[in-house]
């Protein structure tokens, strides 16, 4: 059977790369089905143990000291250097995969797998045999923007916002290869759509909480770093009109501690989850989302409409001051930097809940409406330019979808 054969490369360096390449994955087989081949490696992770050791290294500094990751990006932007015009570490393995599985697109969704990576595929599989192309999650340009992103031959580039296709074109892109495409979040995200006036019904028969009140979602990313113990105390204060929904991702330690606290508060409605699966309904019921400054849960905030407030305890990171200053300027989102400002900003939203409207208004003036699928296609077809291959497209939405993960009569609704 002829396929269209895709290689994403990424790493887990926080969880937005790795959940954009699944994404893509996903879209591609609920589109194509069978008639396209992804196949994703950890690049980074697989490939050498100083490209293994930096990863660690970048997650250990995103849990314990943000502030120290200003020193490490600038180290890390040596890589532009040292990967020119091919692959320094980890070279034999990236060899190993592209000999063995010779793609006809290789995808980058890391900032550290393009420059030579690319140029290194072309030399292997030879140019016409090989396409390539980048997805940039960041929203804005600046300090923090990483120089690896840009690599001036790939083929297309996309970005997240124009702010930040207009970075990428000043810093070498070719303008007609750059395009705005969106979030590329999971297609279950785009079909799974709770009703506005369902919303008091989720909250209640599904997460045991209050339908009537302000609800607080305090959010961390997969590796579970988070000051949810120190941000809980304020809002038990207003425990008669507000509740948090709290997850904890792979942190079994901060999952322990919220289940102990929350047993020592009944008189406030808290629900915990550990990993969620269900971020995209979690936001739908919530009013408010406290969360580092994390690409995918920022997007997916922005995309279904729950303001955030910036979470900068131990400093902000330099990839997490893009989104930062992209949400500021956009929409003035408040950003704390201790318990303390939590309570200034509750304070003043629980006191008037006009202010808080206010600032609901400008978040969703952020937001846009888009399709998700055009983002896949073109990179489908893009690959196949080399492949030519006969390829059935499925329609998306589903025109009859047999199941929903949603119960008590919510149904896939496209967003």
């Amino acid at each position: 059977m002829s396929k269209v054969r895709i290689l994403v490369l990424t790493s887990s360096t926080g969880g937005g790369h790795d959940a954009r390449a699944e994404a893509f994955a996903e879209w591609c087989f609920q589109l194509y089905r069978h008639d396209v081949d992804v196949r994703i490696e950890q690049m980074l992770e697989n490939s050498s143990i100083v490209n293994r050791s930096g990863v660690n290294l970048y997650n250990w500094i995103q849990r314990r000291s943000p502030w120290m990751h200003k020193i490490f990006y600038t180290i890390v932007e040596g890589l532009s250097i040292l990967n020119r015009s091919s692959v320094t570490f980890g070279r034999k393995f990236y060899l190993q995969v592209l000999h063995e599985y010779r793609p006809h697109l290789v995808l980058s969704m890391h900032d550290c797998l393009n420059r030579g990576y690319f140029q290194l595929a072309r030399a292997v599989l030879g140019a016409d045999h090989v396409r390539t192309a980048t997805y940039c999650g960041e929203f804005s340009g600046g300090w923090g923007y990483s120089r690896n992103w840009i690599e001036p031959s790939v083929d297309l580039y996309f970005s997240r916002t124009p702010t930040a296709r207009d970075y990428a074109i000043k810093k070498g892109i070719p303008v007609e290869r750059a395009r705005v495409r969106g979030h590329l979040m999971l297609p279950r995200a785009y079909l799974e759509s709770i009703p506005r006036e369902s919303r008091g019904n989720y909250l209640e028969n599904h997460l045991g909480l209050r339908p009537d009140r302000f609800t607080v979602f305090l959010a961390t990313g997969g590796n579970g770093a988070n000051n949810h113990l120190s941000l809980l105390p304020t809002l038990v204060r207003y425990a008669d009109r507000c509740q948090a929904v709290v997850i904890c991702g792979r942190n079994k330690q901060a999952y322990n501690d919220l289940i102990h606290w929350r047993a020592n508060h009944p008189e406030f409605h808290c629900y915990i989850e550990g990993y969620s699966e269900i971020i995209h309904l979690l936001l739908q019921v919530s009013d408010v989302i406290v969360t580092r400054g994390g690409t995918t849960t920022c997007a997916k905030a922005l995309n279904f409409g729950c303001p955030i407030i910036f979470n900068a305890f131990g400093g902000i990171m330099p990839q997490e001051q893009l989104t930062w200053k992209f949400f500021r300027n956009g929409a003035d989102s408040q950003k704390i930097e201790s318990a303390a400002d939590f309570a200034a900003v509750m304070g003043e939203w629980m006191r008037n809940r006009a202010n808080y409207d206010i600032a609901l208004k400008k978040f969703l003036e952020l937001r846009y409406e888009e399709d998700p699928t055009i983002l896949i296609d073109e990179i489908v077809t893009l690959a196949n330019t080399v492949r030519q291959a006969d390829l059935e497209r499925q329609p998306f939405p589903p025109k009859a979808p047999s199941v929903t993960s949603l119960e008590d009569g919510f149904m896939p609704t496209p967003i």
